[in-house]
């Protein structure tokens, strides 16, 4: 039973800790759509867009109203685009016809955005993921709510080379398809290592092959919530602090918890899962960085961040599993740079380096995450950058990620401006020693010894 102090509490929480439901996320299975006649097969995934989810932003609103709670945003994921795709597209525009589809249906019902655009070549691939890949610079530039992702290595098969060349050639061409918005597409489009069928968050969501005809997942927030508990223990040992963490995680799941239910209940949709991730916003106290303060570091990145990070990471999750039976997606704790006032604040300040955060990274829930970088990047690069992260990924058996953006015609000290839930970012410097010769190389690094487990 919920008594009085913990309803009071709850609406503290989301009047004055901006606590909210980030996202209802609404999986769609469209491997019942596959036809070999690409108009067939974009008129399928129309009508099964749209009548499967023709209820989802009405509901969610209506639960908004009636209980109070904040749900950000209203979103879908579909099977990956490269296996719907296959039998009908025979060029990379054919698939862009697919994602203006899916940017049509999503406008068509309200939602913010459809994630699915993507690709899983984690060891190999076919003609049908390579022209997808090589079609998602038009795709995003020619669609408004559509987000792409592809995953390029995992802890059992190995990184898949050719395919991180590949995409760093292709993040590079997103960001001059999107030059005259800011190079904005590649913050719509982010690579994996060991990328989860059930993530709620966007630009990584897809409905994973695993997955049921539908499902409804829901991701939960609260940084904000976290750093205000925090200050009851600033003088206290970690011991008190792991323990106030974990509490108020408990706390914080339980409200996604009640949505995903009520949300699944009303849709006769089956709930899925909870993702507990701390997913900051460019609102002042919404920071994963004002938390490192409150826990005693002068800035984010300063000596002592990995193990804070680490720490919070840990306790999020043993609190979120206490409050919720299915828990899954990313669930921990994201680093954006753009997306977090406090981390901005720490790129500025000189505190926080791309270094850093890939250090970071290793005990983060994602990875390098809307990192603005200047536009004369080079190809191998960026490609250079993914396969570091690909790397913590699958040694460390956890899902990593990268979402680069290239802004085309600025560079180290300028900004860019994303608007809304994306913020804004200062651009950070690149290491501009050559690994050409390296990423050039093609071919697979197998996967580590401890994959073999069988």
């Amino acid at each position: 039973m919920i008594n009085i102090h913990e309803v009071l509490e709850t609406n503290e929480m989301i009047e004055k800790e901006n606590l909210d439901v980030r996202t209802i996320t609404l999986g769609i299975s469209l491997l019942n759509c596959i036809d070999s006649d690409l108009e067939k097969l974009n008129e399928k995934i129309y009508n099964r867009i749209t009548s499967v989810a023709k209820d989802l932003v009405s509901t969610g609103k209506a639960i908004e109203r009636e209980f109070g709670i904040p749900i950000v945003n209203k979103r879908i994921s579909v099977t990956p685009i490269a296996l719907v795709g296959g039998s009908a597209c025979k060029t990379p525009d054919d698939y862009v016809t697919l994602a203006k589809t899916l940017d049509r249906a999503a406008k068509a019902v309200g939602v913010n955005f459809i994630g699915g655009y993507s690709a899983l070549v984690s060891k190999g691939m076919t003609n049908s993921d390579e022209m997808l890949i090589r079609s998602i610079p038009k795709a995003l530039a020619h669609t408004d709510f559509v987000c792409s992702s592809v995953n390029l290595g995992s802890t059992k098969t190995g990184l898949n080379m050719d395919a991180v060349k590949l995409m760093g050639e292709v993040v590079l061409d997103t960001a001059k398809e999107t030059a005259e918005n800011d190079s904005i597409g590649c913050a719509k489009l982010v690579v994996f290592c060991n990328a989860p069928d059930d993530n709620p968050f966007m630009a990584g969501a897809f409905h994973g092959v695993t997955e049921a005809d539908e499902i409804i997942n829901v991701g939960v927030s609260g940084p904000g919530v976290m750093r205000k508990a925090l200050e009851s223990v600033r003088k206290a040992d970690f011991g008190t602090l792991c323990e106030t963490v974990k509490k108020t995680a408990f706390k914080i799941t339980r409200v996604g918890q009640l949505v995903a239910r009520e949300a699944s209940k009303r849709l006769d949709i089956p709930f899925g899962i909870i993702d507990l991730s701390l997913a900051p916003t460019p609102a002042i106290g919404d920071s994963i960085a004002d938390i490192f303060e409150e826990m005693g570091l002068e800035r984010a990145g300063a000596p002592g961040t990995t193990a804070a990070l680490a720490l919070l990471n840990d306790q999020v999750k043993k609190g979120g599993v206490m409050a919720s039976s299915y828990v899954g997606g990313l669930s921990g704790a994201f680093i954006p740079v753009s997306e977090d006032q406090g981390m901005i604040n720490a790129v500025e300040a000189g505190a926080l380096t791309l270094e850093k955060l890939e250090a970071m990274t290793c005990v983060c829930s994602v990875g390098l995450d809307m990192v603005a970088v200047p536009g004369d990047t080079k190809p191998t690069t960026i490609s250079g950058i993914i396969a570091d992260e690909m790397a913590i990924g699958m040694i460390n058996q956890k899902t990593t990620a990268v979402r680069i953006i290239p802004v085309i015609g600025k560079g180290v000290g300028e900004t860019v401006e994303f608007g809304g839930l994306l913020g804004y970012a200062p651009i950070m410097p690149v290491n501009q020693f050559d690994c050409a010769d390296f990423i050039n190389r093609g071919g697979r690094i197998p996967a580590p010894i401890h994959s073999f487990k069988n």
